[in-house]
């Protein structure tokens, strides 16, 4: 197996933390960003007790020169990134008639402009080197419209078709959708309408996933030799049907 250094965003919890887990567990290095440097903190002491490769730095999605610092600082230290997992996400899901505008923009910027600043970031030093591999945790709700996440499966179509065209564009950088259904995290812990967000809690709870299947997903990509691009990957409960 080859080594990576693999950059994964949003790695303070749920799919983000538990993939890192499991890519430095395989023997890569892996460098975990979010805004909760207190989680990765710890997260990156259990990985080095473990004799594993981590580190981590504060990043917010958000913004572009937040990203840009983390990934520079990946090359300063490695002299390059192999893989970068856009996982940072959130869903406060409610109607559209609720009108809750800031919502929507949370979720354009984190959702979708997060992705974009990760692309912008690493696209550079990749291209050079004609090598490098960009995952994209989109969702079910990238494949149909559900209200009351309207806005929430635009983002996560938009993923999708980003990472389509980024696909088309490329022929040395790999590029991977992965798609969760129903995963028990704490996306439905934050934000949204509070009878919704109650209902998808207990919804992600009796159908949902462990974060685990997602992390072993991502894992299978990234482990595929050059040449190999794992385009695509949904992964849901049996139960969601």
């Amino acid at each position: 197996m080859t080594r990576k250094i693999v950059l994964v965003t949003g790695a303070s919890s749920g799919i983000g933390e538990t993939t890192a887990r499991h890519l430095a567990a395989a023997g890569h290095h892996v460098v975990l960003g979010a805004r909760r440097t207190d989680r990765l903190k710890q997260t990156v002491a259990d990985l080095t007790a473990a004799g594993q490769s981590a580190e981590y730095a504060q990043l917010d999605v958000t913004d572009l020169t937040s990203v840009q610092a983390f990934v520079d600082d990946a090359l300063a230290r490695h002299g390059r990134v192999d893989v970068l997992i856009n996982n940072a996400g959130v869903m406060p899901l409610a109607r559209l008639d609720a009108l809750r505008v800031d919502d929507w923009n949370q979720m354009i910027d984190v959702n979708l402009r997060g992705v974009l600043h990760g692309i912008a970031a690493v696209l550079p030093a990749m291209s050079a080197r004609k090598d490098g591999h960009i995952i994209n945790v989109a969702s079910t709700a990238a494949y149909r419209v559900d209200s009351p996440g309207v806005v929430y499966c635009a983002t996560k179509m938009a993923v999708r078709a980003v990472s389509e065209g980024l696909r088309q564009e490329s022929k040395d950088i790999r590029v991977t959708v992965v798609s969760p259904g129903f995963t028990r995290t704490e996306l439905t812990h934050r934000g949204g309408d509070t009878q919704t967000q109650e209902a998808m809690r207990a919804l992600a709870e009796s159908v949902g996933i462990d974060a685990s299947s997602i992390a072993e997903a991502i894992g299978y990509a990234v482990a595929q030799p050059d040449g190999v691009d794992v385009s695509e990957i949904v992964v849901q409960a049996t139960a969601q049907g």
